[in-house]
């Protein structure tokens, strides 16, 4: 039976814990817990009920003592935490550590370090090049299939999710503008993505190998990469997005570690041209994650992306991201870029959904063909899990304010 009365099945049991920060009424004290079902559960003081050698690591504010700790402190936590949960002589202690979502405030999980961003669904790389360049022979650009094209983020901007988004203004020029005007975006949009977190930092100078993935990354959460179409049309020549993206990135309360991922593990799509040594996963395990991804506005589903269809794995992308002797930190967290499927209703931006805006979505409260001021955005998704069952990621939700 499911401990503490937790429903049959339910995606977040014992089989998936992820990790989250919270603090209880009238306290500003921060402390580590576990989902379990519609509660968490007070990591710590669990722990040092339970007389864990780790319960100081785990009474922390933050997860980044615990993510710098290392795969095999990572595996002793889960396991003991597993046990702990799924031992009935235990449940009389660990219940008043129990505490319903609804009666506690969520908070940002890991202190940020940095952040970058990718461009690795070949379905969403395809429809932007078609939009953007409609008279091109190859919607992707010479070096899309050699190398994971990414973009340079701001940490200080990385945002839980529930915080509202302030529409961003900027500069925007529309072709036929004869000079560039000041404003709120006109053209907000989201990007549906999978962030990756990590944990033990690497050495500067000393590139991260593929097969040396899940020994730096602690797990992955959901992500939102807030985007100003408009803004980012002006401004990405030469060098790219920078206010277009800056103003907010919203991830996920909820830190699913790899671990319970890996019934979810599958391979990549098949690579169309041969890969350099660094990025070269043909004789690696599986790093691709069979995640089911939905995109909800004000509630209604308007795109199911699989995250299954990513062209470059997060292995490669921390390979290539560390490949000139970059380092990483404890707390770096990278996105995999917008998760796009090869179907319509598989689009994981309002861009591709409405093909720029020529083809506005049906919402029951409107047409859509970008962000209104009062629009929610949720992104929730499962994996596979073990026995049958669903792995649950926490959802990332964020509220469009006027700017």
């Amino acid at each position: 039976m499911p401990p503490f009365g937790l429903p049959e099945g339910d995606p977040f049991g014992p089989h998936n814990l992820p990790y989250g920060v919270f603090s209880r009424p009238g306290s500003e004290q921060r402390t580590i817990g576990v989902r379990l079902g519609d509660h968490i559960l007070d990591a710590g003081a669990a722990a040092r009920a339970c007389g864990s050698p780790h319960a100081a690591l785990l009474a922390r504010p933050t997860l980044n003592p615990l993510l710098a700790a290392g795969r095999g402190t990572w595996s002793e936590v889960r396991n003991s935490l597993t046990e702990w949960i799924t031992d009935p002589s235990r449940h009389d202690r660990l219940a008043p550590l129990l505490h319903p979502l609804a009666s506690v405030t969520l908070h940002l999980p890991f202190d940020v370090a940095d952040y970058a961003d990718f461009y690795s669904s070949e379905h969403h790389a395809r429809n932007a090049g078609a939009i953007f360049r409609p008279d091109a022979a190859d919607p992707l650009l010479p070096n899309w299939k050699h190398l994971p094209v990414a973009y340079h983020g701001r940490a200080g901007t990385v945002v839980v999710s529930g915080t509202d988004v302030v529409r961003p203004s900027g500069q925007r020029k529309a072709p036929a503008d004869a000079a560039p005007v000041f404003g709120p975006s006109a053209r907000l949009d989201i990007e549906a993505e999978v962030g990756f977190v990590v944990g033990v930092p690497s050495r500067h100078g000393r590139p991260v190998p593929l097969a040396d993935f899940r020994e730096h990354v602690f797990g992955l959460c959901l992500l939102n990469d807030w985007s100003a179409r408009d803004i980012q049309a002006w401004e990405y020549v030469p060098l790219g997005p920078f206010l277009a993206k800056s103003f907010a990135t919203s991830v996920s309360a909820w830190i699913t570690p790899l671990e319970a991922l890996e019934a979810a593990r599958v391979p990549p799509p098949e690579r169309t041209h041969a890969l350099l040594p660094y990025l070269d996963d043909t004789s690696t395990e599986p790093a691709g994650y069979d995640l089911r991804i939905s995109v909800a506005v004000n509630g209604h589903i308007v795109s199911e992306p699989p995250f299954s269809t990513m062209y470059w794995t997060a292995a490669q992308q921390l390979a290539h991201l560390t490949v000139n002797g970059a380092s990483v930190r404890t707390g770096d967290l990278y996105g995999s870029g917008t998760v796009s499927g090869p179907a319509a209703h598989q689009r994981g931006s309002l861009l591709e959904l409405t093909w720029n805006g020529r083809d506005p979505l049906e919402l029951p409260d409107g047409k859509r063909t970008y962000l209104e001021d009062g629009d929610v955005v949720t992104l929730s998704a499962w994996a596979p899990g073990p026995d049958g069952l669903r792995v649950g990621l926490g959802e990332v939700s964020g509220r469009v304010l006027a700017g």
